[in-house]
């Protein structure tokens, strides 16, 4: 059901850092071409600083550790890809379907392979007015339960932080800061709340990792990494573009997992295009932090 990039499965076998990626991100989170040259360029980074990318995306219902880049290529271009997360997967594999993965499927395929670092963007959390709708994302509880490290810029902004991280205390899951003590707020660095700690390097934060998975203390490590500040947002102007953005979603009943897509998309349009820039470079940065953690990790092992 798993098909291993050489590459990929070499250095597996031979305990060398692999970073996962995933594949919504190419599918749906930008338009083509864009989507494509930032795939590549994340896997790049990951290259230059030591580790072996691991794209993970669904081609004709078998998961893929390791797309090529013409497999990226084609996710790109495709129009007919579909979003999974836990609850599809039997289906997708069943109808051998094309389909992307988003942070809960990736993290399930990269445990079942044996990777442990997984870098993305921002995890899914609690969305607003979720005491009404109950709509939280499959991450969180992927995150409970599942042996992998997520590297990212925190929640996406368009959901309700506090309590996303009052879920992610409640299922046992450490939100950890690079290099700070505030939880990064996706576009911006800061959102006023605290993570639980602090990491001041990389090898600290393969330390964390290490001692969680020899004391078979089961679930997932969240660390966030904040966007650098010359690449980061205006405050005011990404919160305003969020608040149309949710009136706008509201407004034609989107609902379900069609509700991210839809937010991110019309944020850059209010944005001129300025939010996916700080999307992009967001997710490099990220990328390289992923790298290093995951050599140091490798050196543990």
């Amino acid at each position: 059901m798993i098909k291993i990039n050489d590459e990929v499965k070499k250095a597996l076998e031979k305990g060398k850092p692999v970073v996962a990626l995933e594949s919504t991100i190419i599918s749906h989170g930008m338009p083509y071409p864009k989507n494509v040259k930032t795939a590549l360029e994340v896997e790049q980074a990951i290259r230059e600083h030591g580790a072996i990318p691991a794209t993970i995306g669904i081609i004709n219902g078998v998961a893929v550790v390791g797309m090529t880049s013409d497999e990226i290529e084609q996710f790109g271009k495709r129009q007919e890809i579909v979003k999974v997360s836990r609850r599809d997967l039997p289906v997708v594999y069943a109808k051998k379907m094309w389909a992307a993965t988003t942070v809960a499927a990736t993290m399930i395929i990269a445990s079942q392979v044996g990777i442990e670092v997984f870098v993305t963007g921002g995890i899914g959390g609690v969305h607003r007015h979720a005491t009404e709708t109950m709509d939280i994302s499959a991450d969180l509880q992927e995150l409970a339960k599942t042996n992998v490290t997520v590297v990212c810029a925190g929640a996406k902004a368009i959901l309700d932080l506090p309590l996303t991280l009052e879920y992610l205390e409640t299922m046992g899951v450490p939100v950890l800061g690079f290099k700070t003590k505030e939880l990064p707020a996706f576009y911006t660095p800061h959102s006023g709340l605290p993570v639980d700690y602090q990491l001041d390097s990389y090898k600290e934060a393969a330390e964390v990792i290490y001692h969680k998975r020899q004391n078979r203390l089961d679930g997932g490590i969240l660390i966030t990494n904040p966007i650098p500040e010359k690449y980061a947002m205006d405050s005011k102007v990404i919160n305003h573009a969020i608040q149309k953005a949710l009136g706008e979603a509201e407004q034609l009943g989107i609902k379900g997992k069609e509700v991210t897509p839809f937010l991110l998309k019309k944020i850059v349009e209010l944005t001129g295009g300025d939010s996916l820039e700080s999307n992009i470079h967001l997710v490099i940065n990220n990328a390289i932090v992923g790298a290093e953690i995951s050599k140091e990790y490798a050196l543990l092992k």
